[in-house]
């Protein structure tokens, strides 16, 4: 009800001319925006999560609201520089993909080039030298691929358990079992796609096809190399897609995910984006002895000169984003109205 409310207050504003004002404040005009992004769907994962993914259409149409409302579309590393310098262009706006999914090379980095949009794509790199679908989210796809159906899951599980696949909560409880199982044999990559591919036959889902189409998978060290040289800023998003909770394991999670790309691109990335978005005082602290230039949360809100740029705040753009809502992060309003919402559910607390 309350979602409601909100876009139909922002479809008025935009009809009153409340975003035109807003995209040409001081305010806006002072701040980027970075967008940040997950995967485009390569068939139709973003029916499957719509949190995580947007159809090719959905993004081509974000880029056309950006370009429609002049915006100035920076490399993460410039805008940050201007943002210092105080000479930030208007509308300042960042685009970041998160992971290095196969669409990124496939299909979303020919979408910017035709746009002239650059972007920074924070790669995870353990699944680009093990060319599997990634785990856990394939068994989730999968789970969610089979359809509305009830099976005995003894072949991976070693007992007689139901998985109903017939609701969200069902393939829910499915999905933690099968999670359950691989953390408690700590298997590897190759282990995990051999579990992949009996919960395949199980479900009844063609496995190969899923690994042909690139169905969650990373890009290949080729590929990475390719959208490099072309332009694409690639940077630090762990070795493993995980955030240790010692020092001496994350701090080598990450230069372990840092030399791998430096190899890969020639070139020594110096930003990071938090795994899942999670950090606290001790990651922060860690990475700024590290020496990392910049790393992106999943905060939502505009950053300014003020902003610890190791606490960069991030619009996540997904499916479930409205197209008026989005506009109204593009133009400044929408970082406005997501701050009086935080001071107001803060005094109500």
């Amino acid at each position: 009800m309350l979602g409601s409310l909100k876009q139909a207050g922002l479809a008025v504003a935009r009809r009153g001319g409340l975003f035109g004002v807003a995209s040409s404040s001081t305010y806006r005009n002072s701040r980027v925006l970075v967008l940040g992004y997950h995967g485009v769907s390569l068939k139709d994962e973003h029916k499957w999560d719509p949190s995580l993914y947007m159809s090719a259409q959905a993004l081509r149409q974000r880029l056309e609201v950006i370009k429609q409302n002049d915006c100035t579309v920076l490399g993460l590393e410039e805008a940050i520089s201007r943002l210092a310098e105080g000479n930030l262009p208007r509308r300042t706006v960042v685009l970041t993909f998160d992971d290095g999914s196969s669409d990124f090379h496939s299909i979303v980095w020919p979408m910017l080039q035709e746009f002239g949009y650059p972007a920074t794509v924070y790669l995870t790199t353990y699944y680009v030298e093990h060319p599997y679908p990634s785990t856990p989210g394939i068994w989730s796809y999968m789970l969610w691929k089979a359809g509305n159906v009830k099976v005995n899951a003894r072949p991976i599980l070693g007992e007689d358990i139901i998985f109903d696949l017939c609701d969200k909560a069902g393939r829910a409880t499915a999905f933690e079992r099968i999670r359950s199982v691989a953390q408690s044999q700590n298997v590897d990559a190759g282990q995990r796609d051999a579990l992949s591919r009996e919960l395949a036959v199980l479900l009844g889902l063609d496995y190969q096809q899923l690994y042909e189409q690139r169905i969650l998978q990373l890009m290949r060290p080729g590929e990475v190399q390719a959208v490099a040289r072309a332009g694409a800023s690639v940077q630090m998003h762990m070795h493993i897609h995980i955030s240790p909770a010692t020092r001496e394991a994350y701090i080598s999670n990450l230069e372990e995910n840092r030399r791998r790309i430096a190899n890969l691109t020639q070139s020594t990335p110096h930003h990071f984006c938090y795994p899942s978005g999670a950090y606290d005082r001790n990651r922060v602290n860690w990475l700024r002895e590290y020496g990392v230039a910049s790393a992106t949360t999943c905060d939502p809100g505009l950053t300014s000169s003020q902003t610890d740029k190791l606490l960069i705040p991030r619009l996540i753009d997904n499916s479930l984003v409205s197209e008026v809502v989005f506009e109204s992060w593009i133009v400044g309003l929408g970082a406005v109205v997501h701050k009086l919402a935080a001071a107001r559910s803060k005094l109500r607390s």
